[in-house]
Order: C-alpha cells, then sequence, then structure tokens
C-alpha cells in the first residue's frame, strides 16, 4: 500500500524562533492522534531545518524547500543536497512551481536536482503543474507530461520508487479559480499512468502523488477521498499546526 503523506511547505515565512515555536506546536498536536498510516513532513526555511530537526527528533519527516544542481563548489547562496542532509532533513522539495515561475529552473536543472537528491539519501518531492493559460488552452496534460518525463529522465526504477510526485494546478492557488475534487483526480489518475507507462503498473500503484492546490481543512476530505490523491503538499495552512493536522486527520 502506497505512502499517505501530508506536507506543509513554509516558503519563506517565519524567524527562526517563530519557525521553532511552530515545530513544537504541529509535534504536539500531532502527539493527540493522527490516522493510521498517514505520514506527516515539514519544509521550514533552510535556516531552521538543524532546529526543527532536533525538535521534531524522528516523530515528523523533515524536509528542505529546494537544493542546488551540484555538491558543492563556488556557487554563492546555494544549499547543496549534501549540506541538507547533514542538517538532519530527509526529503526536499525540487520544482515548485514559484522556483519554476520566479527563478526560471528549467527541466534540465531540476533533473539534475532530482539526481542529486537521490545521490545523498533524500527523496525527491517532485513538482509539475499548469498554469491558467495552459489550463484553459487545453494542453495541461502535455504541459505536465513534459514536465515529469524531462524531470526524470536518467532514472531506473529502483531510483524513481523513491520520489513523490505533488500536482500543483498553479491556476488554482492565490487565483480565486478553484480546482474540483475531480479535477485533482483527472490529473492524479493521469500521472499514475503516465508512470505506468515510463516504469510499470506496480512501480504506478506504489508511487504517491499528493495535491497542491490550496487545500486547506475544509476541502481536504473531499479531495483525499478520490482514489489517486494520497495526500496534499499544503502551503499556507501549514503555518498554522491545527489547521496542518486537521488536513492530516482529513484521511
Amino acid at each position: 500500500m502506497r505512502r499517505k503523506i501530508v506536507a506543509g511547505n513554509w516558503k519563506m515565512n517565519t524567524s527562526l524562533s517563530e519557525g521553532l515555536k511552530l515545530a513544537e506546536e504541529v509535534k504536539n498536536d500531532a502527539e493527540k492522534g493522527i490516522p493510521e498510516g498517514v505520514s506527516l513532513v515539514v519544509a521550514p526555511p533552510f535556516t531552521h531545518l538543524a532546529g526543527v530537526k532536533e525538535i521534531l527528533a524522528g516523530s515528523i519527516g523533515l524536509s528542505a524547500q529546494n537544493c542546488a544542481t551540484d555538491d558543492s563548489g563556488a556557487f554563492t547562496g546555494e544549499v547543496s543536497a549534501k549540506m541538507i542532509a547533514s542538517a538532519g532533513a530527509e526529503y526536499v522539495i525540487i520544482g515548485h512551481s514559484e522556483r519554476r515561475m520566479f527563478f526560471r529552473e528549467s527541466d534540465t536543472e531540476l533533473n539534475k536536482k532530482v539526481k542529486i537528491a537521490l545521490a545523498n539519501d533524500l527523496t525527491p518531492i517532485f513538482c509539475c503543474g499548469e498554469n491558467l493559460h495552459e489550463r484553459e488552452k487545453g494542453i495541461y496534460k502535455e504541459i505536465v507530461r513534459n514536465q515529469i518525463e524531462l524531470g526524470i529522465t536518467g532514472l531506473t526504477e529502483d531510483d524513481f520508487v523513491k520520489v513523490i510526485i505533488a500536482y500543483e494546478p498553479v491556476w488554482a492557488i492565490g487565483t480565486g479559480k478553484t480546482a474540483t475534487p475531480g479535477q485533482a483526480q483527472e490529473m492524479h489518475a493521469f500521472i499514475r499512468d503516465l508512470i505506468k507507462s515510463l516504469y510499470n503498473a506496480e512501480t504506478a500503484s506504489m508511487t504517491s502523488i499528493l495535491y497542491g492546490g490550496s487545500c486547506k481543512p475544509s476541502n481536504a476530505r473531499e479531495i483525499f477521498e478520490n482514489s489517486d490523491v494520497d495526500g496534499g503538499l499544503i502551503g499556507g495552512a501549514s503555518l498554522n499546526a491545527g489547521d496542518f493536522l486537521a488536513i492530516a486527520r482529513s484521511f
């Protein structure tokens, strides 16, 4: 059975003291109980990783929000997968829509990041998704197919089974538009079928595919009831421990 995962992406939010307090709140709330088989992951800013790891003490997964394409070198301001692993993280988000949009990260770059994350024993949470123009033009499946195929180029089946996919309907994030549970299921099923064609049915059935489109306590249950939705990559709602845990308890 594939894993159910609720991952909180804090983005560029919280000071160090605020982040440590939030991690403590998430841990304390989680100790009250979450559904069996559901895993929690939090992705704080780089500056918080080591401190948050100490608080979570292995009970909740720890992720970075990005990594460099190289392990070391003269790359001022970059943080490598090796550094992230040394801080105690087990996961790294790669290809988030904001990285693609604001930092112009290419599919080639993202493929390098996936490979270097795996080489450092980090689990990539690989993001894909279409914007509003691509959705309205009807090419959204083609966009997502290209992002996944190019992002995982060169990965063996043994490599790929370690990857988590996160589908982000970018057009439904902060736009006032919403993706219906049916639209979420349609794309998750499409991604699973794509994985089946790239690898095999067993690998497709084992791959966790998370939904990353403005998931909150009010709509999480409806979304998570879909057979191909295995959890969520949560943005704003993950900055409130109560909301984050309410989403996890929606399973």
